[in-house]
């Protein structure tokens, strides 16, 4: 994977990815870093050298002429409109799925598979990690289960040979990963096809495992160990993190003009606040906010996530669970041990009483930050919270985040893209079989029906499935964040099909 490190690659790093970036010569950052140079990267360079400062030079034909467009680029789904929205989705899986990698280019910025996988749609032309599983519902409702086993296999590919599952299979992706969901995928993997798939996963799940609770180094990064004051226990918890404290490449623009009213002294950590919040999925949310609406006061790595923390505890069940399946008895009671310990912390750090629900936790501030969420909604949906925390999260939901369109983000509207009015598919179905896990099926029910109407009312307007929906007024498009709305679109069709099958 070191030829395709972002400081080896002309369009990910150095003085013309700079000014590609800073002149915006595409108005999306996303598209130069997936561009491929037709020639000898340090030819290239050379040439821009002794041309950018001559009379006539034009950038942009430098760059159309020494760097070819990813072969879906703009490129938009076509799919013959359907009665209904469920045999739209049917038609449109076969346009999202790509054949395995051969290879890719030295040059490229992908990252190549060895199995077919599942694109989002739109601009997101390569594999996501945690829209994976969500859109591996809907495949599986769909009769798809090959492509659920080749994904998880992808997935299993990635964490061998680079040591996680990146935020995507690109190259600038490699700093980060994302909720860990790769556990839940094997889960459905060995649910579809049997115990004896375990043995093939189970060394990968560990090996992600370890991943997460590195905390090498002069300081911790995913794995913290916190003290907390008034019990005077100690808590070993995770938080979202990134390695790489720059500019997204992706979205180096974006990040150099939000940094531009930050202290230099400051904006390292910002940069890793913001990659950090990428690596969550919620970027960017109001979660991750110190003053609550305002980009510039992120603060994702001073946070001990639920939702994070309960994924790792389901990998912590699970790797119990399946060790014990392969006869380890002593490695299944070690982290069957773990997962006790930090079922403990998540409640005591986590749960609030009074408010009966779940928040994420601030450690410098040694409070959890009360900022609401769907994040609450993970205890239920991995089976960890018990039956009264189940019905006082479901009461919340009832009455501060349930709209005509489904379930809000956040209760709070700062104008990203993971707040308030905006729902997204992922979130529905957490939350709806959550409910379902405690027997609350009237409210899941209600939720499930409502987002099924949104999807199926913007689908006959537009004929489109969309990444993220306007839960508040159903006649408006889901909105905010750094790029246009996009349809496709993966995890959106993956639940539609799995609720509208009846699981979920």
């Amino acid at each position: 994977m070191e030829k395709n490190h972002p400081d080896k690659l002309i369009q990910l790093h150095g003085e013309l990815f700079e000014e590609v970036q800073r002149k915006r010569i595409f108005p999306d950052s996303k598209q130069f870093v997936d561009m491929v140079p037709v020639t000898d990267p340090d030819e290239i360079t050379r040439l821009w050298s002794s041309k950018k400062d001559t009379s006539g030079f034009n950038l942009n034909h430098f760059i159309s002429e020494h760097f070819t467009l990813p072969e879906d680029a703009g490129e938009e789904v076509q799919v013959e409109k359907k009665e209904h929205c469920r045999d739209h989705i049917k038609a449109l899986w076969p346009q999202l799925f790509r054949k395995a990698d051969k290879s890719a280019s030295k040059n490229s910025s992908l990252i190549p598979l060895p199995k077919p996988y599942v694109v989002p749609g739109g601009r997101f032309r390569e594999i996501y990690y945690w829209d994976s599983y969500f859109t591996a519902q809907g495949l599986h409702a769909d009769g798809f289960d090959e492509m659920v086993l080749a994904m998880a296999e992808n997935f299993r590919h990635l964490i061998e040979t680079t040591g996680h599952v990146p935020n995507g299979n690109r190259a600038y992706y490699l700093s980060r990963s994302q909720p860990p969901f790769f556990t839940p995928m094997v889960n459905l993997v060995v649910t579809i096809f049997g115990n004896e798939k375990v043995i093939e996963f189970l060394p990968a799940v560990e090996k992600e495992y370890n991943f997460w609770m590195d905390n090498t180094g002069s300081r911790n990064r995913r794995a913290v160990t916190y003290y907390h004051k008034e019990t005077s226990n100690s808590f070993l918890l995770n938080r979202y993190w990134d390695d790489y404290p720059a500019p997204r490449e992706e979205s180096w623009f974006e990040d150099m003009e939000t940094a531009s009213g930050i202290p230099k002294s400051e904006r390292e950590a910002f940069f890793r606040n913001i990659r950090a919040a990428c690596e969550s999925g919620w970027d960017f949310s109001s979660r991750w906010f110190s003053d609550g609406q305002n980009l510039s006061s992120i603060e994702t790595t001073s946070i001990l996530p639920v939702d994070l923390n309960t994924l790792l505890w389901f990998m912590e069940r699970k790797l119990s669970e399946w060790s014990r399946i392969l006869g380890d008895e002593s490695k299944a009671a070690h982290y069957a041990s773990l997962a006790d310990k930090r079922s403990a912390a998540i409640n005591s750090l986590m749960w609030d009483e009074e408010q009966s629900f779940f928040f994420d936790f601030h450690f410098k501030n040694q409070r959890r930050t009360g900022a609401r969420s769907l994040a609450a909604v993970y205890p239920l949906y991995f089976k960890m919270a018990n039956q009264e925390q189940a019905e006082g999260v479901a009461r919340n939901l009832e009455e501060k985040f349930l709209q005509d369109g489904g379930l809000l983000t956040t209760t709070v509207n700062t104008g990203q893209q993971w707040d308030s009015p905006n729902g997204w598919a992922p979130l529905q179905w957490l939350a709806v079989t959550g409910l379902q896990n405690y027997g609350l099926n009237d409210l899941a029910d209600e939720i499930r029906n409502r987002w099924l109407r949104i999807n199926e009312e913007v689908y006959q307007r537009s004929g489109k499935l969309v990444e993220k929906y306007n839960v508040t007024d159903i006649s408006q498009e889901g909105g905010g964040g750094e790029y246009p709305l996009q349809d496709g679109f993966g995890w959106s069709n993956g639940v539609f099909s799995a609720f509208d099958e009846g699981k979920g």
